[in-house]
């Protein structure tokens, strides 16, 4: 079996190749990175700004310069050639996209729903225009409608994205939620009949979260409950249309239909579900990302921490 590609979260400040840079230091094999800040929305310039042709605006008595990569808008050649360099010669693979998290495709409210349509269009060039082949996103919330109809809206959605990004390569991963509130995607039928929706479903797969899928209320401790649950997703989804996984534990119980992520082995999850996905062959070629929060621990990056510890239960 080949052994799991693992690897972290990292921070785009500086440019988007220090993400591959922490990367590296941390001992990933892949990396996860947004390429615009979570909490705000991509606005309308990004998309322009981003396409090969587009160069910096210069105004009366300013000089020409793009915005830092951090929180910018311009995504320039330069950043596209370091950051593809990095992964290169650091031998990082996998670069994977988390789009904003305001972004809603379930919403019945027009004006916040076509927003976040357009925000999935910028996050979506954005990541072609940096070579990167995979975006993950979360399906919403359907507020004051109810599933059926949020989920409808969804795949409106998804497919209007995919007409506006027609010709580009980015695969467009829905991710598995919690369930908290009226947030779709905490079933594996949702996501399946998401994806059943889309006209073009090539361009559309899936993202599986480990702590939502418990919280969510999916099994996976004993032998038994996790070849349950992964059975049910083969029938649902499909195995195939797993192209990422996030490796978080989560900080409250199962079924609590809350997202607390927390470090691998220090929450309500323990070590047996990670053991037995880290070793499941079917899962052995999916790119496995942690989402687990940043810092030290007695002086050690957390990120090498948990990923220790996910490596000492590959067997052989």
């Amino acid at each position: 079996m080949n052994l799991p590609r693992l690897g972290s979260h990292m921070s785009i400040a500086g440019g988007y190749h220090k993400a591959v840079d922490a990367a590296n230091q941390a001992s990933c094999e892949v990396v996860q990175i947004f390429t615009t800040p979570p909490r705000q929305w991509p606005v309308e310039r990004d998309v322009s700004a981003t396409l090969p042709s587009a160069k910096p605006v210069k105004r009366r008595g300013q000089a020409t310069r793009a915005p830092r990569a951090g929180g910018s808008s311009v995504i320039t050649d330069e950043d596209v050639a370091r950051f593809q360099a990095a992964l290169d010669e650091l031998q990082i693979s996998d670069p994977l996209v988390h789009a904003s998290y305001l972004i809603n495709l379930a919403s019945p409210d027009d004006a916040l729903w076509k927003k976040s349509i357009d925000a999935l269009v910028v996050e979506l060039r954005r990541a072609e225009r940096l070579g990167i082949r995979m975006l993950v996103v979360h399906p919403g919330a359907f507020t004051t409608s109810s599933e059926e109809l949020g989920i409808q809206r969804v795949v409106q959605a998804l497919n209007e994205a995919e007409r506006q990004t027609r010709g580009d390569h980015v695969v467009c991963l829905l991710e598995n939620t919690s369930g908290q509130g009226s947030t779709l995607g905490y079933r594996f039928e949702h996501l399946a009949e998401m994806l059943s929706g889309t006209q073009q479903p090539n361009r559309f797969a899936v993202c599986i979260d480990t702590c939502h899928a418990f919280s969510a209320g999916y099994p996976l401790e004993s032998a038994a409950e996790y070849r349950r649950t992964t059975a049910q997703l083969e029938k649902t989804v499909g195995r195939a249309a797993v192209r990422a996984i996030h490796l978080n534990d989560s900080a409250t119980p199962f079924g609590s239909r809350k997202d607390r992520h927390e470090h691998i082995g220090r929450g309500e999850m323990g070590l047996a579900p990670f053991r037995r996905l880290l070793n499941d062959a079917d899962f052995a070629n999916v790119p496995m990302y942690l989402e687990t929060e940043k810092g030290e621990e007695n002086g050690e990056n957390w990120d090498v921490i948990n990923l220790r510890v996910l490596r000492s239960l590959i067997k052989g």
